[in-house]
């Protein structure tokens, strides 16, 4: 596997600028899934598509599968499956715009952990940084969250366990290969939504209308309508992955971080083309905010890292 002994700024941001447009262009297809089979059935062939491609990766030399800990990369596992499937069962209810909105509230909650949590010291500026970010979170849900009710809080819930994932990641999941967590939260994703999905067959309560429908559907065969958004999603899911992880290896943490958030230009500009999914004004103020929340976490990030190196 290939190391980089220097960072190169320029290629990690175009890195990650191409990551976040590859992966806004495909979640927003979701939508379009939602209308043919359930969240649960998505991610599960989402597993059984991208399975052959991980391994193939590994034995191409990207990286190792097996976890040096195994409980604690099935924990943070379970952490980003389940924030993850809270990010796509959102996307059935809402535009992609408030659903990228409440996941990438997660630099917020993990300054949050860290500080309860970890019981790090947070700066003055970083305290802003989540208040303006809250203040973000109401401006876009806006008068549509409470028409969507319990509905409005699953990317925000779905942003909580991320930024679970992510100080457990730090803290429990120090060494192990890039493929080993990949495959990690797959693999989770399977297990836990295969159970999901039995207890939907064996109950057999009734199928929802609208979105609803994406959440308590059972297994739906044949899916022909749905396999072209599948393989889109799968392998736009892989390119972008790779994209992200590419962009981290050869370019400084706090600043890669700070190109994740063009995906919420991305996002909204291929739901408005493709799917014609309205983003309002003061959903957009609300989005900058969040935007702006990330930004100064992220800075001050880098700039503490300085003040520790030297």
């Amino acid at each position: 596997m290939t190391t980089y002994q220097s960072h190169h700024p320029t290629a990690a941001a175009l890195n990650m600028v191409g990551a976040m447009c590859v992966i806004g262009a495909i979640d927003i297809y979701v939508a379009v899934i939602a209308e043919t089979i359930s969240v649960w059935q998505f991610l599960i062939m989402r597993l059984l598509l991208a399975a052959p491609i991980v391994f193939a990766l590994s034995a191409l030399g990207f990286g190792t599968l097996r976890p040096r800990r195994v409980g604690a990369v099935a924990f943070r596992s379970m952490l980003i499956a389940t924030g993850m499937f809270c990010y796509f069962g959102a996307l059935a209810f809402m535009p992609i715009a408030m659903a990228l909105a409440g996941l990438f509230t997660s630099p917020i909650f993990v300054l949050l952990l860290t500080a309860f949590v970890l019981r790090r010291r947070i700066g003055p500026w970083r305290i802003i940084a989540v208040a303006v970010g809250f203040a973000g979170i109401l401006v876009v849900l806006g008068p549509s969250g409470g028409t969507l009710g319990w509905v409005a809080a699953l990317p925000v819930v779905g942003g909580i366990l991320y930024a679970s994932g992510v100080v457990a990641t730090r803290a429990l999941c120090d060494g192990e290969s890039t493929l080993t967590l990949l495959f990690g939260i797959f693999v989770a994703q399977g297990a836990l939504w295969t159970v999901v999905l039995a207890l939907i067959t064996v109950l057999d309560p009734p199928v929802g209308a609208g979105g609803m429908a994406f959440l308590t559907r059972g297994w739906v065969w044949p899916i022909d309508a749905a396999w072209p958004y599948l393989l889109v999603q799968v392998f736009g899911s892989v390119l972008g992955v790779g994209l992200l992880n590419r962009a981290y290896q050869i370019g400084e943490a706090s600043h890669v971080a700070v190109f994740e958030y063009s995906v919420m230009i991305f996002g909204p500009f291929f739901g408005w083309i493709l799917l014609g999914q309205p983003v309002t004004w003061l959903q957009g103020a609300g989005i900058a905010l969040i935007v702006a929340a990330g930004f100064i976490i992220a800075v001050r990030s880098r700039e503490r890292a300085v003040k520790l190196a030297s």
